[in-house]
């Protein structure tokens, strides 16, 4: 659950900021810095992240303190707390939103100019034509990299065991549980979850790299 859920923000709020920066007429010198940001944080993850996280916005961190100190906004009275699924899951959209930026603003860049304006000549609106072109055209890449980044996230231990613990009930820190060398462990477990975890992921990087070329076809 929380590798899908992860993708799927991941994907929609990374679409999102790549169309802005690709279509949405925004001043040049965002998209560069945007673009050399995207490629240091997808790739900043494990136990610095978690570190971060905790530090910015844990029980005791920096902005938590700051907010609690100067405006009387308790973030643990609205239900917020960094050591939960949902605290778990915007730690891991630090590294994938940047990953989704990354791959799809080369889609994006590839739609051409003369099919909006073929489009626009024939009558139809600005969301006809994201609806009847573009999407078809991008959902190929879409699906792709959200099965991309569902194996992200879903490899994903290092950040979660340093954010929480064995508290988490996801696979990874199931399988590190298993096979660690305690005395409690059980290897046959933890060998069935690594297999599942390997077929898992080689499933969807198989389903990015099949989709993915598909949508080359089109954006070539």
């Amino acid at each position: 659950m929380v590798s899908f859920l992860s993708a799927m923000l991941g994907c929609l709020i990374g679409f999102a900021m790549a169309a802005a920066v690709t279509f949405g007429n925004l001043p040049r010198w965002i998209r560069s810095p945007l673009l050399t940001f995207s490629g240091v944080a997808s790739n900043f993850a494990g136990v610095p992240l978690a570190f971060a996280f905790i530090a910015t916005i844990g029980p005791a961190g920096l902005i938590t303190l700051w907010l609690r100190k100067d405006f009387g906004i308790n973030l643990r009275a609205y239900g917020f707390n960094l050591l939960s699924t949902p605290g778990l899951i915007l730690t891991y959209l630090f590294f994938q939103i940047p990953l989704m930026i990354l791959i799809i603003t080369p889609a994006l860049d590839g739609l051409k100019r003369e099919w909006r304006e073929a489009a626009m000549v024939l009558g139809a609106t600005g969301a006809q034509y994201w609806r009847m072109v573009a999407l078809p055209i991008l959902f190929p890449s879409l699906l792709g990299t959200l099965a991309l980044l569902f194996a992200n996230a879903f490899g994903a231990v290092a950040t979660a065991y340093a954010l929480a613990g064995p508290q988490f009930n996801i696979v990874p820190i199931k399988l590190f549980a298993q096979i660690r060398g305690d005395v409690l462990g059980n290897p046959n477990l933890g060998y069935a979850l690594a297999t599942g975890m390997i077929v898992i992921t080689a499933a969807a990087n198989a389903i990015y790299i099949i989709l993915r070329a598909r949508s080359e076809r089109w954006l070539k």
